[in-house]
């Protein structure tokens, strides 16, 4: 049991092999431990999507907002907000424990690597720029937005985004070919009517909202859209590349149960 990497004795062992082993089961199961691991394995997964998208939204909201406090005249987004963004944009992400996870995911174990989120974060954090600058650009070249406008359009423009984000990067297939779970679809579209229906509900002028025009809600509209499509393609491209660098596999574990 000392060369095993986990030893594994059951409650009615001898008294040796419950003090050598690692792990104790209290019934004669090994199904346990099966279970065991795959929970763990999805727990594991569902941290590292929370992981993923939190690092790379925070990253590219950071270069955004960024950029735009140094090349506009006044500020993208006032503090009340920011704060209301990151509330809402959070409440998806409760959901991402309880998240249906794709078979792919528990099929091998998996290993923490500081390196591929670094990757991801850059990756899809960048993307998440690009797309603000494009609104940047569509609200003051082609709308010729107002500063209260400008504000309440890239609101809603990030808020989206960031949601949509959360429905693709769950998974490793097509995101239409893969259900969420319950609670994660029921608060991801609750906040996406939430931030499309804001600018009209009657405490927007406190939050410094406007209501959007038609055209410039179409916009936005279009260009999540297009973000949804990048992202996508993003993703395929991204985890094809992460899976040819995961050459060596992890050592599997030795696993000796002993019994009485």
């Amino acid at each position: 049991m000392h060369e095993a990497d986990i030893g594994i004795s059951v409650d009615s062992a001898v008294d040796v092999a419950r003090e050598a082993a690692d792990l104790i089961l209290l019934k004669r199961d090994l199904g346990v431990l099966l279970r065991g691991i795959d929970h763990g394995r999805k727990t594991f997964a569902n941290t590292m999507k929370y992981v993923s998208i939190t690092t790379s939204a925070n990253f590219g909201n950071m270069i955004s907002m960024a950029f735009a406090s140094l090349f506009l005249p006044f500020l993208p987004l006032l503090a009340k907000q920011i704060l209301l963004n990151n509330l809402l944009s959070s409440l998806p992400s409760l959901a991402i424990a309880g998240d249906n996870v794709d078979v792919e995911q528990t099929s091998t174990p998996r290993r923490w690597d500081i390196g591929a989120v670094r990757r991801f974060m850059i990756s899809f954090g960048l993307i998440s720029s690009l797309f603000d600058f494009l609104t940047f650009g569509f609200l003051l070249l082609v709308q010729h937005a107002t500063v209260d406008i400008f504000r309440t359009a890239w609101f809603v423009e990030s808020l989206l985004t960031q949601l949509a984000i959360v429905v693709i990067i769950r998974t490793y297939h097509a995101f239409w070919l893969s259900r969420p779970s319950p609670l994660l679809s029921a608060l991801t579209l609750g906040v996406a009517l939430l931030a499309i229906a804001i600018p009209y509900l009657p405490l927007a002028g406190w939050l410094g909202f406007v209501p959007l025009p038609l055209p410039t809600l179409g916009g936005i509209v279009a260009i999540t859209c297009l973000y949804l499509i990048v992202s996508e393609l993003t993703k395929r491209w991204f985890f094809g590349r992460e899976h040819r660098k995961r050459v060596r596999r992890p050592r599997p574990l030795r696993l000796k149960a002993v019994e009485d």
